[in-house]
């Protein structure tokens, strides 16, 4: 087979913090004739320089990293380029991650242990103007999208109910009054369909509302 000059190539950029997955998937792109891996980045800050300097393609993104998040990366991304193309990388399979990552800019969602299996794919569609997200995290998004969403104050309550913390002490904490955070708690119950404090955490955790 012959091969393809280097400005037909999908030219892409990859950010994860963990060294092994990133030869991981430029082990994956090798052997594809129209794709080549122009650069690596393991932070967010890293990822927006590197995609100012080598305009990529098509950006592969973690969401989870020191400093700045993929999701802040991302924004920071479209903000200054409308038209990239980014795809998440994750292990985390919680609608409000992918909810959160599709309304920064992402074009597609790829849950990391399926990386061998369909990354190949999720590019070529990425790259020719589609989006691509897994059936199972859309159907997720879709059962939620008219669920009210919790504020970031309620969120910062049931961070600290996850972390075991009692309603005095998270009173303190935030400087309000416990009447206050029982207020918050009796809001997010009914918002995540929750039975109880430790309900509300495991479907806060599953959903990737928060992140322990």
């Amino acid at each position: 087979m012959s091969t393809r000059q280097e400005s037909e190539r999908i030219r892409i950029l990859t950010v994860d913090d963990h060294q092994l997955l990133r030869d991981g998937i430029a082990a994956v792109l090798e052997g594809q004739e129209d794709m080549t891996l122009v650069g690596q980045a393991s932070s967010g800050q890293e990822a927006v320089e590197s995609f100012q300097r080598l305009r990529p393609d098509v950006t592969l993104m973690d969401l989870r990293m020191p400093g700045m998040s993929g999701i802040e990366a991302i924004g920071a991304i479209r903000t200054e380029f409308p038209n990239a193309r980014i795809i998440v990388l994750t292990t985390y399979a919680g609608d409000a991650q992918a909810a959160a990552a599709l309304k920064a800019g992402a074009s597609g969602y790829l849950l990391k242990n399926l990386v061998r299996k369909e990354l190949i794919e999720t590019i070529r569609v990425v790259h020719s103007g589609r989006r691509r997200i897994p059936p199972e995290i859309a159907t997720e998004i879709a059962e939620h999208v008219s669920d009210d969403a919790l504020t970031a104050r309620e969120i910062e309550v049931l961070q600290r109910v996850a972390a075991g913390k009692s309603n005095k002490l998270i009173a303190a904490e935030l400087e309000i009054s416990e009447g206050t955070v029982k207020t918050h708690m009796k809001s997010i119950l009914p918002k995540l369909h929750a039975s109880d404090r430790t309900h509300a955490v495991t479907i806060a955790l599953k959903r990737g509302i928060l992140d322990l």
